[in-house]
């Protein structure tokens, strides 16, 4: 996989591409700020980049922003933001932006909660793959809403249980072992999920992320 990186810490960038080029993925770029990236990624399109959120200048959403960005231009490339911190409003466009291009991946993890390695590459690749990687945190900072407007209100328990791991990235079948249910009932939820949200006539993968997120305003 070819893989961009744009992290204003040196220290971790370099042990990044350390760990990347040692799981046989090539390291196109790395550098530290939104600008750099950007004209790193223009004349020739990585697989996926990662991306922090606060870097220079101001160390605000600089990286997010970015993000956006190439969500936008280049549709074919994967995103995964690594951070520190859960920006609400980027996180949520650029988590239910969709081109209607094509199917790109798109991931959110933190720093202090990726626990081993593997976790980190197992996200890396699901994204490259077109599908999704979120931390359960990002996904709960995300969703914390009053009941008065929460549209998940309308879900049984069994299809927040659902929902929570599709936040996160997970296949039915995934779904099917973390809840220790057959496939069948996941699908059985997850097609309740897309008609109480109004999502029954949305197309493809998008609606799986847009099933926990649609509602959320900046």
């Amino acid at each position: 996989m070819r893989v961009m990186l744009a992290e204003d810490s040196t220290l971790l960038r370099e042990g990044l591409v350390r760990l990347l080029a040692e799981e046989g993925h090539e390291v196109a770029a790395a550098v530290g700020d939104a600008d750099a990236l950007l004209a790193a990624v223009e004349p020739a399109p990585p697989d996926v980049v990662v991306v922090d959120v606060r870097m220079p200048p101001t160390h605000t959403d600089e990286g997010l922003r970015a993000a956006l960005e190439i969500r936008r231009r280049w549709p074919q490339v994967g995103v995964l933001v690594l951070s520190q911190y859960v920006e609400k409003r980027y996180a949520t466009e650029l988590i239910t932006s969709d081109t209607g291009r094509q199917r790109h991946g798109v991931g959110y993890l933190l720093k202090d909660r990726v626990a081993q390695v593997d976790e980190f590459l197992d996200a890396l690749d699901r994204v490259g793959d077109g599908g999704a990687a979120f931390d359960p945190e990002v996904v709960r900072q995300l969703l914390v809403r009053s009941s008065k407007a929460d549209p998940l209100s309308r879900l049984t328990p069994r299809e927040r249980d659902v929902l929570d791991h599709m936040a996160q990235g997970h296949t039915n079948a995934s779904i099917a072992a973390h809840l220790h249910v057959s496939q069948s009932a996941v699908e059985k939820h997850v097609n309740a999920i897309f008609d109480k949200l109004d999502l029954s006539h949305a197309s493809g993968y998008s609606r799986r992320v847009l099933a926990v997120l649609r509602y959320l305003g900046s």
